[in-house]
């Protein structure tokens, strides 16, 4: 037994990015100084417009923090205290992003940078302890053997939760969320899933609701591709169930998050299909004059050359299309400094009311 937990150790030493985590990271809301973290349990708000109604901008951020405990990742505690203070340094110049999703937040220091980062209102993802079915129509699902790889992690429970946070400026007026059923080598340590927010964005007729999520890793999780990826596509097909049925009908929509699907047009392919949003950098790259894009864009495929995306969908009352691409924290003077083995991938989005019909 000693030498298999060693065999295991000794694996998950090797890998790049793991998504390997450990009990420490369930913090419960209140020990979050200064914030009331929402959950899914927490009772909705009632919306109410504020002010008159008029186009108005939202950035939104999606930023892997690399939250990973030691002996996994070393550092990463002092990295997330850091990153919370580059974003009250922003906010000090009225720069910071409207919203943040964060993911691989695991560490208790995550607190901190959510304490230090200034935003008033925060929400989580699902827990350790959350456990929801599949949403995968059983007609569809193919078939995949929840516990095959049980030297990789696949069948000793959830070491950790989903590792999802939402902080934002505007008030949250509710929180909805999902873990995966479905997971993929180490992966299985954490409890991934998707959250859905809803947002009370003043001069709009309606709340802005918003994503985030984190789907199976391919090397990283320790089992062959193959495996990997049928994962990966049944934790797609949850992510547009649950969209289906917690999302609001006819509300604008962003969705954001880490989705795995950097250089590999396979999974990038089947999230997108049958999707309810249009994915940024295919907008902009497609509509270059539409977006002022600081990022640079190699190749013909640039939503394929990075992890991170965001998308959005218009809604009944609202339009929404992105007008500036940004990275930050990506090591350049304007970007900040590398925080993370992600960097931070900023969208600015201009939301407009349509005219109210008689």
């Amino acid at each position: 037994m000693t030498r298999f937990f060693g065999v295991i150790f000794s694996g998950l030493l090797c890998l790049s990015a793991p998504t390997f985590v450990l009990a420490q990271d369930d913090q419960r809301p209140e020990e979050i100084p200064g914030r009331v973290v929402k959950t899914e349990e927490t009772p909705p708000a009632v919306f109410a417009p504020h002010g008159p109604l008029k186009p108005v901008e939202l950035s939104v951020m999606t930023y892997n923090v690399e939250g990973l405990p030691w002996p996994i990742r070393s550092g990463r505690g002092d990295k997330l205290k850091a990153i919370g203070r580059e974003l009250a340094a922003l906010r000090e110049k009225g720069l910071e992003p409207d919203v943040v999703l964060l993911q691989e937040g695991f560490r208790e220091e995550t607190a901190d940078l959510i304490r230090l980062s200034g935003y008033p209102h925060v929400a989580r993802g699902p827990r350790k302890k959350q456990r929801d079915g599949s949403l995968v129509v059983r007609e569809e699902r193919p078939r995949f053997k929840r516990v095959k790889y049980r030297r990789k992690g696949e069948g000793w429970g959830k070491w950790g939760s989903s590792g999802l946070w939402v902080l934002s400026n505007h008030p949250i007026n509710w929180v909805k969320s999902h873990a995966y059923h479905y997971c993929a080598g180490l992966d299985c340590l954490a409890n991934k899933g998707v959250m859905l927010v809803s947002l009370d964005v003043p001069g709009l007729p309606t709340p802005v609701e918003i994503a985030d999520t984190h789907l199976n890793s391919k090397g990283a999780s320790g089992v062959p591709r193959s495996r990997a990826t049928a994962a990966h596509h049944l934790q797609a097909d949850e992510l547009k169930g649950f969209m289906l049925q917690d999302r609001t009908p006819g509300a604008p929509l962003i969705v954001g998050g880490d989705f795995n699907v950097m250089h590999s047009a396979v999974r990038f392919d089947h999230v997108m299909a049958d999707y309810p949003f249009e994915v940024v950098s295919q907008v902009c790259f497609q509509s270059p004059a539409s977006c002022d894009a600081r990022i640079s864009a190699d190749g013909d495929a640039p939503w394929l050359d990075t992890q991170d995306l965001i998308g959005f969908k218009q809604g009944d009352r609202v339009t929404i299309r992105p007008i500036r691409v940004e990275a930050r924290f990506d090591g350049s003077a304007a970007g900040g400094p590398v925080l993370s083995d992600h960097d931070g991938y900023e969208v600015t989005f201009r939301l407009t009311p349509l005219p109210t019909r008689p």
